[in-house]
């Protein structure tokens, strides 16, 4: 009879070396590719993947480098194009957020058959071969906020949704759970979804545009925060129309403060460049891939009673 013992501390020998291996290499270079530098909340994802790099590279005793490949705006193919040259430089591991999904199969595929692994934060695509996911639940956020809104309207008004770029999936399911949450309050009616292109300036005027069309909305769900980027976006006297939004960065905390918004929900946007590089690092350097291809991190409501210590967290994610 075979010994399973000795079949035991053989896979645990297997495994020792395997780790050993990966060990001898001593520099590792992750590509970070996110949506567009201009949104902050990507800007707070690389300096959480910057501190992961510092820190794991400590831990473990080697070099970890971030190479940030991010487009100035918005462009799924130069997210493709990215993917493409970080494999050509040698990277080693890619955390990408995706423009458009359908747009990055290919690329991403293309990079794991050339050795190089990938995980998605943000804005996932699932057709893909990636190995990991990690980021908001979106259909979830939407339900989140439909609620919230309807709390705060009494359940009954005329509601807008603003909601980015119309191929990005992960909008696409917060727009799909707020029309989920929708069904439990027949006294709101839902005027009309609101694409734009995913700057303040975009956002804003889009605001603005719809309610000089449609000045009888009292609410408006914002699944990204696009507009509170910006001076002065709500036109609208506090509190005549309600709003809650996605994301709690420093420039929308004002609108919270001032009764614009009655409710903001932070997604863990530094965590994800922080996590995805613990991820990856795990993979690359413990040869360890994650429980579950899916992890979702929950979101952080913040109001007006906790909008002050909520703040402090931006003097680590976005220090000066």
């Amino acid at each position: 009879m075979k010994n399973p013992f000795l079949f035991a501390v053989l896979a645990l020998a297997l495994a020792l070396g395997a780790i050993a291996h990966a060990q001898t290499k001593k520099s590792y270079t992750i590509g970070l590719i996110a949506k567009s530098q201009s949104n902050p909340v990507f800007q707070a994802a690389r300096v959480g993947a910057e501190d992961a790099a510092k820190d794991l590279g400590a831990k473990y005793g080697i070099q970890i480098k971030i190479d940030w490949r991010t487009p100035n705006d918005e462009d799924a193919q130069k997210q493709a194009d990215a993917v493409e040259q970080l494999v050509l430089a040698g990277a080693d591991g890619i955390a990408i957020s995706c423009s458009d999904a359908n747009k990055l199969v290919d690329a991403i595929n293309n990079a794991v058959a050339n050795g190089v692994p990938v995980a998605t934060f943000d804005s996932d695509a699932p057709a893909s071969k990636r190995f990991v996911t990690y980021g908001t639940d979106d259909e979830k956020c939407g339900e989140q906020l439909m609620h919230a809104l309807a709390q705060e309207l009494h359940g009954k008004g005329i509601i807008a949704v603003l909601a980015g770029n119309q191929n990005a999936p992960n909008l696409q399911r917060r727009v799909q759970g707020v029309k989920n949450a929708l069904k439990k309050y027949p006294g709101i009616a839902l005027r009309d979804v609101y694409y734009h292109k995913e700057t303040p300036q975009d956002a804003a005027a889009r605001v603005e545009q719809v309610m000089e069309a449609s000045p009888d909305i009292t609410g408006w769900i914002f699944v990204g925060g696009w507009p509170l980027f910006t001076d002065n976006a709500l036109k609208w006297n506090p509190g005549t129309v309600k709003s809650v939004s996605v994301d709690a960065l420093p420039a929308e905390l004002s609108y919270l403060r001032d009764g614009h918004v009655q409710i903001l929900f932070s997604q863990q946007y530094y965590q994800w460049g922080y996590h995805s590089v613990e991820l990856l690092m795990d993979k690359l350097y413990l040869k360890k891939d994650p429980e579950n291809v899916k992890i979702v991190s929950p979101l952080i409501p913040v109001t007006k009673a906790n909008v002050d210590e909520f703040a402090n967290n931006w003097k680590k994610w976005l220090p000066q």
